[in-house]
């Protein structure tokens, strides 16, 4: 298969997992706002797709999301083929991605430097 191919189902899954996720999960246990598909990796013939999820918050909260989303796999993976049209589709794999957090307690800590700098010179 292609390269080519392989990246644009990857980018695919990736906005139609964002919607299904945002439009179509009823559980309460989710928060939506904090909730984002960053990445999706697809092997080469399509049957396995790594989907890298950031959830903003604690610990607890990080789990309970990725068991929420571990659960309802199988309803992911069909509303998948039913709006992508594939003959067969992929297999979910979940992962938790902290990249998002990360970059936020980078710029947080920069923020804080930035600002002591600028308190030295006032002296």
């Amino acid at each position: 298969m292609s390269k080519r191919r392989q990246e644009r189902m990857s980018v695919e899954i990736k906005k139609v997992l964002s919607q299904i996720i945002q439009d179509n999960i009823k559980d309460p246990r989710l928060d939506f706002s904090t909730i984002s598909v960053t990445r999706v990796d697809v092997t080469n013939d399509l049957s396995h797709a790594k989907v890298n999820i950031s959830v903003l918050g604690d610990d607890a909260k990080q789990d309970e999301t990725m068991k929420v989303l571990q659960k309802a796999k199988g309803y992911l993976r069909s509303e998948l083929a039913k709006e992508i049209q594939l003959r067969y589709a992929p297999e979910l794999e979940f992962r938790l991605d902290k990249s998002i957090e990360h970059g936020i307690k980078i710029a947080s800590l920069l923020e804080e430097l930035r600002e002591s700098e600028s308190n030295k010179g006032d002296f």
